[in-house]
């Protein structure tokens, strides 16, 4: 062992205030992954009907569905991988396959061209979005993960909705296309030259928690420790082990109810005769409640545990649906979005936190994978069952199926999941 070597394993240290640095530039790339998102929220689906003369919803919302499915299927090869190259080519290539997404859908011919884009946009999105959550994991180590994973999708999530307010503006002011898309030129451009030069590896973070890792006193994840193989990782994370599958499927529930939202939020609110400025507020307001709420629930679930927080963030969401689904204006519908946002923010870190509780760190970027693989399946889910709902009976009626759904998701958390957070890992003053 060489000494520069040496030194590199004495300098790695756990701890949010120890990593102050790299935490602090990975959650200002991380907003950057969620401004390439956000640039869609308000303009694509009004292009589609638009631009493209798609009347259908479920036509309309195959972006939604390519995006969904490119993104989940990469973010379970994102986390293999991590743990077999390193973190930060993972980060780099994502952000190589976003440079193009903006240009291809300035110039898309026809809606063939979206959602290729979109497909690309998913890959890109699983590999930087994944990569950035096991970065900010591995830094932290046990004691702050809720926070973390609170500030690293408050990041995505309040540049989503800066993004998407911004964009709506822009097309009012200007048009459809092209100026709304130049802000995702410039956040591609800038996500890969940070990543590229100043963004550190952190794989050796996870090698040091592996090895200062001690079980929990009541004998859970005992079958756990150890490496495991990516086909058993999957298995566990998906359907044998109780709190990582509870996870799984809230996680799919959570994102069914985003890709309604997408898709056919604001053609519901056009149909109201809303206008397009109007309209991106409404996009922006729930997931900037989202993104700022972030910032209080992953550091609550640290104190006061993972189970109950997502239990009734599922329930909040339930009730927002339902408040959206029986109004005809912007004011409730505003207070629906705000109401959607705080039950999103109260599970959306939570379950990430929960996942990095149960899975040993040697395979912990394989389990966030595997959840993050049926989390952003629920995008994919959420347009197809929306759109045909919505063809079929309306788009209220699809609001209400959605919003159901959603309740029972909560129902089998409280049911299944036992509390994950080991109490005996505390918040630190730092």
């Amino acid at each position: 062992m060489n000494d520069t070597t040496t030194h590199r394993r004495r300098a790695t240290h756990l701890g949010l205030r120890q990593n102050a640095a790299q935490f602090g530039l990975l959650v200002g790339v991380n907003a950057l992954v969620g401004g390439m998102l956000g640039q869609e929220r308000t303009v694509l689906p009004l292009l589609a009907e638009s631009e493209f003369g798609l009347q259908a919803y479920t036509a309309g919302l195959t972006f939604i569905v390519a995006f969904g499915l490119a993104k989940a299927a990469t973010n379970y090869v994102a986390g293999t991988l991590g743990d077999r190259y390193g973190r930060k080519p993972v980060l780099v290539a994502g952000w190589v396959l976003a440079l193009p997404v903006p240009i291809l859908l300035i110039w898309a011919p026809s809606w063939a061209w979206v959602v290729a884009a979109n497909v690309l946009l998913g890959i890109s999105q699983g590999l930087t979005w994944s990569t950035t959550v096991v970065m900010k994991i591995d830094l932290v180590g046990p004691a702050r993960r809720g926070f973390a994973m609170g500030l690293n999708e408050a990041a995505g999530y309040l540049a989503v909705a800066v993004t998407a307010l911004a964009t709506g503006y822009l097309a009012e002011a200007h048009s459809l296309r092209p100026t709304p898309f130049y802000l995702g030129i410039a956040f591609a451009a800038l996500g890969l030259g940070l990543s590229t030069l100043f963004v550190r590896e952190t794989q050796g973070h996870a090698r040091l928690e592996a090895s200062l890792h001690t079980p929990r006193p009541d004998g859970r994840h005992a079958h756990l420790h150890g490496d495991l193989t990516s086909r058993e990782v999957a298995v566990q994370t998906s359907f044998r082990e109780p709190a990582l599958s509870s996870a799984s499927q809230a996680g799919l529930v959570n994102n069914l109810n985003d890709g309604l939202a997408w898709g056919l939020f604001p053609v519901l609110f056009t149909g109201a005769g809303l206008s397009v400025g109007r309209i991106g507020v409404l996009a922006a307001l729930y997931p900037a409640v989202w993104g700022l709420g972030q910032l209080v629930t992953g550091a609550l679930s640290d104190r006061w545990g993972r189970k109950w927080l997502i239990v009734g963030g599922m329930g909040l969401q339930a009730v927002a649906l339902v408040v959206i689904a029986i109004s005809s204006s912007f004011a409730p519908w505003a207070v629906g979005a705000a109401l959607l946002g705080a039950g999103t923010a109260m599970v959306y870190p939570t379950l990430l936190a929960a996942v990095g509780d149960v899975a040993h760190p040697s395979w912990r970027a394989r389990a966030v994978g595997v959840y993050r693989l049926w989390r952003d399946g629920g995008f994919a889910v959420g347009a197809l069952l929306a759109g045909v709902v919505a063809d079929a009976l309306g788009v209220r009626a699809a609001v209400w199926v959605v919003a159901v759904l959603t309740a029972l998701s909560g129902l089998v958390v409280a049911l299944r999941m036992y509390e994950t957070h080991d109490t005996r890992h505390q918040p630190d003053p730092g």
